[in-house]
């Protein structure tokens, strides 16, 4: 079956459109910080001294940790969500993107509900840590390679962009949701309404997802015959022929680089507010915001990106990106420390473009470099890197408890932002 040139059937845009909404509910990774800020003990000099001292109130039965602590489930779920997206691409490929959605919706929902009912620390570990990385990274292994069966190299970055934009966009909505049930339901309350959601939506949304029929020949710029769109589109590769390139090794990388600063704002965007606007009160209170801000600028960065790489290839949409973020991340102590709200919202909003931007880029690299057939678990072995980039928000948490502040993680994350960029200059398509 082949597409008229040009043109893609209508079913496609089903599939782009419901990926995007498995992953709105997939996200809640990237609100992470809304709940880690209401674990820790609100006085900053006061952190190590108050943790495991039991909270009142709604939260009755938590206990107060460490900055340390409150980032482990969210950097466990991050390295658990990465090793996943490999058997999740292999469910993909091998049962269909509809069998991935759906048992990633169910492992998600039953991690926030593990997560709220046991009210601890432990409890955090095995729901959103390991039961919540395990549904993230079967869920997200299905979407965009499913999507981008449907369409040629020349809309793979506008695709993927617009699929995990729906990932990076969650922080918009679920950051003030969250905040608002915790507010009237507690910490256990926000997390088990949530997971019953998001097991609801995914299991409906997920329904849509498929693959093109036999024989589909995905369609090309206008006035370009299927048939050479077919001979241009490069040969597949298989995995083992993948593990053998060099190649492969930089993407995972180059995903490590591009990822390592976005969850190091990520996980700190909350308490990146409330000590800028300290003298502001509604900020103070209302630190949501700039998450809320962060995950629309994310989705934007993905679609964004995923555009203009098309244009002007993948490696310099990825070396534009990173070099202007880590002039952004290198700058955010004195940034932090001048207390001005528009200069914190600028920094922040590039850094996550450019996390976001990450995130369209490497499964099209993937797609351009090694083929749509085997996309599944190509992608989720290069997306190894997104999973080995959380050490920094960890690093991050060590280094606020001992000095205070975050000023060391931006400079150490800068750097390997600039090296990221060298090595970008220096990647391109096997042969």
């Amino acid at each position: 079956m082949s597409a008229q040139a040009g043109k893609v059937p209508g079913k496609a845009w089903v599939v782009v459109a419901a990926g995007t909404v498995v992953n709105l509910c997939l996200g809640i990774l990237y609100a992470w910080s809304v709940w880690g800020a209401a674990l820790v003990y609100p006085v900053k000099e006061e952190v190590l001294k108050m943790a495991g001292q039991p909270m009142t109130g709604l939260n009755a039965g938590w206990h107060y940790l460490t900055n340390a602590q409150a980032a482990t489930p969210f950097s466990l779920s991050v390295m658990i969500f990465a090793l996943f997206m490999i058997p999740g691409g292999r469910i993909h490929d091998r049962f269909g993107p509809k069998a991935g959605a759906i048992a990633g919706g169910l492992f998600l929902g039953a991690g926030c509900i593990i997560a709220g009912l046991m009210k601890s620390y432990t409890g955090l570990i095995i729901g959103f840590g390991i039961f919540g990385g395990i549904g993230m990274g079967i869920g997200y292994a299905a979407p965009t390679p499913a999507a981008l069966k449907w369409f040629g190299p020349h809309k793979r970055g506008l695709i993927a962009g617009l699929v995990v934009g729906g990932y990076g966009g969650a922080a918009m909505y679920i950051s003030p949701l969250g905040k608002w049930m915790m507010t009237n339901y507690g910490i256990t309350g926000s997390f088990v309404g949530l997971g019953v959601l998001f097991s609801l939506v995914i299991l409906v949304a997920g329904s849509f997802l498929s693959w093109p029929p036999a024989g589909y020949v995905a369609p090309g710029l206008a006035g370009t015959s299927a048939k050479k769109v077919a001979a241009t589109t490069g040969r597949d590769w298989t995995v083992t022929e993948m593990l053998k390139t060099w190649q492969f090794y930089a993407l995972v990388i180059l995903f490590i680089g591009s990822t390592q600063s976005g969850l190091l704002i990520i996980a700190n965007a909350a308490g990146m507010l409330k000590t800028t606007a300290e003298g502001i009160p509604f900020f103070a209170v209302n630190a949501w915001i700039l998450v809320s801000y962060g995950g629309l600028v994310n989705a934007l960065g993905r679609v964004g990106t995923g555009m203009y790489s098309d244009k002007i290839g993948r490696d310099n949409a990825y070396i534009v990106n990173c070099a202007v973020s880590a002039l952004c991340l290198a700058a955010m102590p004195a940034v932090i420390a001048s207390k001005s709200l528009v200069l914190l919202f600028i920094v922040v909003g590039i850094a996550y473009w450019q996390y976001g931007g990450g995130l369209s880029l490497l499964p099209s690299y993937t797609a351009d470099f090694f083929g749509a057939r085997n996309l599944g678990v190509n992608y989720g072995l290069v997306f190894i890197g997104w999973g080995f980039g959380f050490f920094m928000a960890r690093v991050a948490g060590t280094i606020k408890d001992i000095t205070g502040s975050l000023d060391l993680a931006f400079y150490i994350s800068a750097g390997i932002l600039v090296a990221s960029v060298v090595l970008a200059r220096f990647t391109k398509k096997p042969e």
